[in-house]
C-alpha cells in the first residue's frame, strides 16, 4: 500500500475488498431503508442491521468504536449526526439519517443516507433532495488532476445556492482498513485552503451534512448525539469514493 502525503493509496486488490465491503453495506441499508415507516422504531432498524451483519459475515464497522455503543447512527429530524437508536416510533413526517458502516476482510464501508417516514413537508423533501444532489455533485470532482477542495466547494456551492447550510463540524474521511483515515474532507472550503492533489488509489467517504437553518451544533448529554442548535431540520448523505484514472467509482453504490 503506497503513501501519497500521508493518505494510504489502494491497489485494485484493495479496492476491490473495499468494493465488496461497500457493497453489503450498502444492500444492509437498502433493506433497512424499506423498513422505515410510521410505527416503526429505530430499535427496530438496530436489531435488523445486527442480524443482516451476521447474514453477511461482515462486523458492524461503528459498535465499539471509540465506545459508540450501536451499530446504527441513527440521527431524527434535527439530529445531524451520531443518534442513538430508541424504541421510541418513527411517526409520519420525519426524516431519519442512517449512517453505517462495515467491516469485511479487514476493510471498511461506509455509507449514510436520509429517508423520509411517511408522507414529509415539501420544505423536508427539498432538503434531501439538495443534500444528496450536493453528494453528487462533490463526487462528480473526485477525479486525478483536481484537488481536494474541488470536492468541498462542489458541495457548498450546491447546498449554500438554495439557503441551506453546511454543517462544518463534521468532515467527511479516508476509508481503507481503519474506518477514518486521512485525508480529511470538509464539505466548505476552508480559509486555510492549501491544495491537496487527488490521485489515483485514494478512497474517500464524501458525506454533506446539511441543515435547514444555521450550521451551528450542540452535542447532547450523551456524549455523541449531535442537534442543530436551531433544532432546524437536518440531512445526511454519504457514498465512499475510489478515484481511479477514469475517474470517480461509487463503491456504496449497488
Amino acid at each position: 500500500m503506497k503513501k501519497h502525503r500521508g493518505i494510504f493509496l489502494k491497489n485494485d486488490q484493495e479496492i476491490a475488498l473495499l468494493r465488496e465491503a461497500n457493497r453489503i453495506g450498502a444492500l444492509i441499508l437498502d433493506a433497512l431503508g424499506q423498513m422505515v415507516a410510521p410505527g416503526v422504531s429505530s430499535w427496530d432498524l438496530e436489531e435488523k442491521a445486527n442480524d443482516l451483519c451476521a447474514h453477511y459475515g461482515v462486523v458492524p464497522a461503528f459498535k465499539g468504536y471509540l465506545g459508540f455503543p450501536y451499530a446504527l447512527c441513527c440521527s431524527l429530524n434535527e439530529v445531524v449526526v451520531h443518534g442513538f437508536p430508541t424504541k421510541t416510533p418513527l411517526r409520519d413526517g420525519d426524516i431519519l439519517s442512517i449512517d453505517f458502516g462495515v467491516k469485511f476482510q479487514g476493510f471498511y464501508g461506509d455509507t449514510a443516507r436520509t429517508f423520509p417516514v411517511g408522507n414529509i413537508s415539501e420544505g423536508a423533501a427539498r432538503l434531501l433532495e439538495v443534500t444528496r444532489d450536493s453528494l453528487y455533485r462533490g463526487i462528480a470532482r473526485a477525479k486525478p488532476g483536481n484537488d481536494l477542495y474541488d470536492i468541498s466547494r462542489a458541495v457548498q456551492e450546491c447546498v449554500e445556492a438554495q439557503g441551506y447550510s453546511v454543517v462544518k463540524r463534521f468532515v467527511g474521511h479516508g476509508i481503507g482498513r481503519m474506518l477514518h483515515e486521512k485525508p480529511e474532507i470538509p464539505n466548505f472550503v476552508p480559509r486555510d485552503s492549501s491544495r491537496l492533489p487527488l490521485k489515483p488509489g485514494m478512497v474517500l467517504a464524501i458525506e454533506p451534512m446539511v441543515a435547514m437553518g444555521s450550521d451551528q451544533v450542540e452535542i447532547l448529554s450523551d456524549g455523541w448525539t449531535a442537534v442543530t442548535k436551531d433544532r432546524s431540520l437536518s440531512a445526511h448523505f454519504e457514498h465512499s469514493v475510489a478515484i481511479t484514472k477514469d475517474g470517480p467509482i461509487i463503491l456504496s453504490q449497488l
